[in-house]
């Protein structure tokens, strides 16, 4: 089936296969999300405002594989390592890869990759690149569920993601 691209954008075409439109990033070769937990039992969540849903929104540090020149060829576990590093200022003492799969998958091509991210080390603030304005915080593991739903009732969006991480920390 042959795709005819609607619109291209610097980061986003928009594609018709079919009867099917959908989106698909044009500057990455992958996306991955990443579940830090401290020795000390707390998980490391990252909030910024995401302009598509007029929020602030908690998520899990999270990044595009090869989306810069400035770091291409990288592969996912070293763009968790350097997203880790850049949104929270932990360092990862080990990565393990938990699961893949579609973001949206009847609106996007996007696929994500999950790590939890263990023996992490804090190096500096975090707080994301020049582009981003990222507040970190750190939650006790057995207070993460309660605390997001006082974000939520706070006016903050929860990514669904972020009960897919716990899931994986606590199984």
């Amino acid at each position: 089936m042959t795709q005819e691209i609607l619109h291209k954008g610097k980061f986003l075409d928009l594609v018709r296969e079919g009867n099917w439109e959908y989106v698909r990033r044009t500057n990455c070769d992958g996306i991955v999300v990443i579940v830090p937990r401290t020795e000390d039992g707390r998980v490391v969540f990252v909030e910024q405002h995401r302009k598509p849903v007029k929020a602030s929104v908690i998520e899990w540090p999270a990044g595009l594989v090869n989306d810069k020149t400035s770091h291409d060829p990288e592969s996912m576990e070293s763009a968790a390592k350097r997203e880790l590093l850049e949104e929270t200022g932990y360092e990862a003492g080990k990565l393990e890869r938990v699961a893949e799969g579609p973001v949206s998958s009847g609106l996007s091509a996007e696929i994500i990759t999950f790590y939890l991210a263990t023996g992490i080390v804090k190096k500096h603030k975090g707080g994301g690149d020049e582009t981003e304005s990222i507040t970190v915080h750190e939650v006790p593991l057995a207070e993460a569920e309660s605390w997001l739903l006082a974000m939520e009732k706070s006016g903050r969006l929860v990514d669904p993601k972020v009960y897919v991480g716990l899931y994986f920390l606590k199984s």
